[in-house]
């Protein structure tokens, strides 16, 4: 008798701990997080994996091993990366998004993650000197849709036409090929890929960034509690120093 009731003790004790792990596992939350397959080296398709890498990706799995949620991120286009946030088809975005002011009015932001200005790069054969926008007086300069850098270039009157694309390997491509005179991107997304020999391009090391911004996590408006996860997240990975060793591995310090 005494032997049974030791096992039945055991086999309660046993359901419990079974139990009480399945309700664990059944309040860690999945959220799905849209990254373009083109940021490299913020976010991209990793050919190799199959799989969305890069220096957001690594940020957001970080937060969600610290806060304990679980990301699902799936490739999405720059162009509905916030018209998927905001139809709940993602619930975060993790790209090389600026927390502008006009784009607060529609998402909410997280603490800043990342700052950096605007790249500028000529055909690799143009030796020009371009410091400014100025120096581009009379060129066609090509800049990619749904980024800050569209409407500041149309706005200068010494630019002769803005181009929009895509993708920045776009606009690379019709650098290299004489189709346009210059193009401007994110600046560690455009150094990192003309490192790696992805286009015959040049990075005009002379030029100054006019127009800087913070990279941000974003959730809806109304998701107040997961932004303060994410924030809280964040704050850690700053304190304890592993945002810097990301930002580190990827290279854009």
């Amino acid at each position: 008798m005494k032997t049974a009731g030791i096992l039945r003790s055991a086999v309660v004790g046993l359901a419990a701990s079974v139990l009480f792990g399945t309700a664990a596992l059944a309040e860690s939350p999945t959220y799905t997080v849209g990254s373009t397959p083109s940021g490299i080296p913020f976010t991209f398709l990793n050919v190799e994996t199959n799989q969305i890498d890069g220096v957001m990706v690594d940020i957001v799995e970080a937060i969600g091993e610290l806060e304990g949620f679980t990301p699902q991120v799936e490739a999405t286009q720059w162009s509905a990366l916030i018209p998927s946030l905001t139809s709940n088809k993602i619930d975060i975005i993790a790209a090389a998004m600026y927390a502008t002011p006009e784009r607060a009015q529609v998402v909410a932001f997280s603490e800043p993650v990342y700052s950096y200005g605007e790249g500028l790069f000529v055909k690799g054969d143009d030796s020009g000197s371009y410091k400014t926008l100025d120096d581009l007086e009379g060129k066609v300069i090509g800049a990619q849709v749904g980024t800050a850098y569209v409407d500041a270039i149309k706005a200068n009157p010494n630019i002769k036409e803005v181009k929009v694309y895509d993708s920045i390997a776009d606009i690379m491509r019709d650098v290299a090929l004489g189709r346009i005179d210059a193009g401007v991107g994110d600046w560690p997304v455009v150094a990192y890929q003309l490192n790696q020999g992805a286009s015959k391009a040049r990075l005009v090391e002379e030029y100054e960034s006019q127009i800087t911004g913070d990279v941000a996590l974003a959730v809806r408006q109304s998701d107040t509690e997961l932004l303060d996860t994410l924030n809280a997240g964040l704050g850690k990975l700053k304190e304890s120093g592993k945002l810097d060793e990301i930002v580190e591995k990827w290279g854009i310090n």
